[in-house]
């Protein structure tokens, strides 16, 4: 396998983070901090204007042609300065989803939300339930139509998502629907998370849609939610490790200029270990992401990647944001101060889809599957 960036995921870096470092400042973060919805519509704008948002999209709605390894070149650079955009569940799960199994009108979708018209979401998560691949929430015929019915928890921008894919269990199997916020039935309820993120609680109390609102058909639902949450947990480890770099940064110039006892703290064995394993950490999220989204990107088998990655964006994650905070001493407890953002970051991007625990227990159930 090669990991060396190809020219568009390097054309991609460069120009994703040139918009977003120079709009996602701290006095931007802090303005959003106060808004109803935590979303940076004017970073959204720039990147849809200047062709990021539709790069990494298939040429059949509009796209550059490109895939997973260029998504998650522009999810680094996005997770690097914290920027408050939808990239990840509009762009990389909702709009990839809709062009590889959309029929011709499901894909306009996808061409919109890559020309930045319209903000889409995947609605993944649900309480108690372990196993997005398995949903609690239900769907039955009724007549030509399906009636949906279950809540759906933490649905990323899902108050100004103009469509969200919604998994449900049918008599033949998972299905995937596509549901608008407008749909009768549907109520969406703001939730506070970890970061402040723009997420939601989602309940469907009976809702109707058309056979045409089914994305291809419960035969390859199964098919479907695994394509999806395997490209979830691999963006999830690209936007962390573009949060962890950049943190690494942070305190690595933190510790050159504090200085006590007439010395940088940098020089302190205690201190000095502890970035030295915080760059390791970062080091191994970095690898398994690049394996993971590699295999993906050449349609080989890469469970067992994937479940690597999400280990350790979680596990590095929760070692890397603790030692940003323990090195910055009572500076790291402020929440104005920006390192706060990062660990607050960090601790979000650990949880979503499955602790570090979590993604162990699969790992071992596939090895306890594997014929002896």
């Amino acid at each position: 396998m090669d990991f060396t960036h190809t020219e568009a995921q390097q054309d991609l870096e460069q120009l994703t983070r040139s918009i977003a470092e120079k709009l996602t400042t701290p006095e931007r973060l802090k303005e959003l901090d106060g808004a109803q919805d935590r979303f940076d519509d004017k970073l959204w704008k720039a990147l849809a204007d200047a062709g990021v948002l539709a790069a990494a999209l298939p040429e059949s709605v509009g796209g550059g042609g490109f895939g997973i390894l260029e998504q998650c070149s522009v999810l680094r650079e996005i997770g690097r300065p914290l920027a408050p955009v939808p990239y990840l569940s509009s762009i990389v799960l909702a709009a990839s989803a809709l062009a590889e199994f959309g029929d011709e009108a499901q894909r306009e979708w996808a061409q919109r939300a890559g020309a930045g018209e319209v903000v889409l979401t995947v609605a993944l998560a649900e309480e108690l339930n372990d196993n997005p691949a398995a949903p609690v929430t239900t769907a039955t015929r009724s007549g030509d139509d399906w009636v949906l019915t279950g809540t759906k928890i933490t649905v990323p921008a899902a108050t100004f998502a103009d469509l969200i894919l919604v998994p449900a269990t049918t008599p033949e199997g998972v299905a995937v629907f596509l549901v608008q916020p407008s749909d009768a039935g549907v109520t969406v309820e703001r939730q506070r998370v970890t970061d402040f993120s723009a997420e939601s609680i989602v309940e469907l109390s009976g809702t109707k849609v058309g056979s045409d609102r089914v994305l291809g058909s419960p035969a390859n639902g199964a098919e479907i939610m695994d394509w999806i949450l395997a490209r979830a947990a691999v963006a999830l480890s690209a936007t962390q490790l573009g949060t962890l770099e950049r943190a690494l940064e942070l305190v690595a110039e933190y510790a050159r200029e504090r200085v006590q006892f007439d010395r940088p703290i940098g020089s302190f064995q205690a201190v000095a270990q502890r970035l030295a394993d915080a760059f390791i950490d970062v080091k191994g999220a970095r690898l398994t992401l690049w394996q993971a989204a590699w295999r993906l990107s050449e349609n080989l088998p890469a469970e067992e990647e994937v479940r690597t990655a999400k280990f350790w964006a979680a596990d590095a994650g929760h070692r890397v944001a603790h030692t940003v905070i323990h090195i910055h001493g009572g500076v790291g407890l402020d929440r104005e101060h920006p390192v706060h953002r990062y660990f607050l970051a960090a601790k979000h991007n650990e949880f979503a889809l499955g602790s570090a625990t979590e993604q162990l227990r699969r790992l071992g159930q596939i090895l306890a599957d594997v014929p002896a």
